[in-house]
């Protein structure tokens, strides 16, 4: 479906992006561009792979001159960049904002302009009921995705929100690993607290599904088991067959007890899929009086999705998803 298309992949040197090669480098697509801030990373990757299929742009999604340049010709945009450290963003909330919410605008604008076919935003568990500045500017990437895709006439604008990618750059399970091979505690913040499993392939996957299913301003949600981070600790023990203990330090600031992938609201209007959901925009024209005249009655007895109430898993089942990543394998090598 990619045969002879040209991909931009934006912040395409994190772990999206890494995935995202994998997936098509060695498939028949024309090229695949790879855009984002860090020259350093952009020249490993260029090592790395020595592809002439795969094509290096410095620029920021705050730029949008940079953009544009990247955008010329490319007929699909997966828009990976952004600030997801939850307490980088506390911080610096306004930085959140800029890469975020007015970065995507410029993404999706110079997609727009371009007349690209289309454009897949990555989104997060973190944007709904967000409680922190990342989650916040995450749900409000999600808004102008919905308002630019209701006027975009020739590019399709939709998204993907996923919960935690296991072991993405910055996530909790190579800080676990790194923790046992150096024999210190396993610190977990709240042994009940849970977050929804997915492998980057999985994501990769969900992207690729909203490309061949979303009409615009969708966002597709990927039906994810859960765990406790607890469960999730006791089962890296035992991968690596450490006797290491596993210490209780508390929720730290902007975390919740558990994510949320739909909302009760999004759960009345969500189509149920195989394996997904479809999140319906909301279309209403600018007529405001449909904003308060109208009313919907499932709305009160609804509940959300969240990684409480989806398929929990126990130490032995959540063993297998980890023995099913390479990060896992090759640090159980090494």
């Amino acid at each position: 479906m990619f045969k002879g298309k040209v991909l931009l992949v934006t912040g395409g040197t994190g772990s999206f992006g890494n995935a995202v090669i994998d997936r098509f480098l060695e498939t028949d697509i024309a090229e695949i561009r790879i855009f984002s801030r860090d020259e350093k990373k952009q020249h490993d990757m260029r090592k790395k792979h020595n592809n002439d299929k795969l094509k290096f742009y410095i620029g920021d999604v705050r730029d949008k001159r940079s953009v544009d340049y990247a955008m010329t010709g490319v007929d699909y945009v997966f828009h990976a960049a952004a600030l997801k450290q939850v307490p980088s963003c506390e911080f610096y909330p306004m930085e959140a904002v800029k890469t975020n919410v007015l970065g995507t605008e410029n993404v999706l604008d110079s997609a727009i302009e371009a007349g690209v076919t289309k454009v897949i935003c990555l989104s997060t568990d973190k944007a709904v009921y967000p409680i922190n500045a990342m989650g916040i500017s995450k749900a409000l990437m999600e808004k102008v995705m919905v308002a630019k895709a209701r006027n975009a006439d020739n590019t399709i604008i939709c998204a993907t929100r996923y919960g935690n990618v296991m072991a993405s750059r910055g996530s909790v399970i190579p800080i676990f690993v790194n923790q046992i091979k150096e024999g210190k505690d396993l610190t977990i913040t709240d042994p009940n607290m849970t977050r929804f499993l997915m492998s980057l392939e999985e994501a990769v996957e969900l992207v690729l599904y909203a490309y061949k299913n979303a009409e615009p301003g969708d966002i597709f949600v990927q039906k994810s088991p859960a765990c406790t981070v607890k469960v999730l600790a006791e089962a890296l023990k035992e991968l690596f067959s450490s006797d290491v203990a596993i210490k209780t330090i508390g929720t730290r600031h902007g975390e919740k007890l558990f994510e949320t992938l739909l909302t009760r609201e999004e759960m009345t209007t969500a189509k149920d899929l195989p394996g997904y959901y479809r999140i319906l925009p909301d279309n209403r024209d600018l007529n405001y009086e449909k904003y308060y005249s109208e009313g919907e009655t499932e709305l009160s007895v609804g509940i959300d999705y969240n990684s409480h109430n989806t398929e929990r898993l126990e130490v032995a089942q959540v063993k297998e998803k980890l023995l099913e990543l390479s990060y896992i394998q090759d640090e159980l090598k090494g």
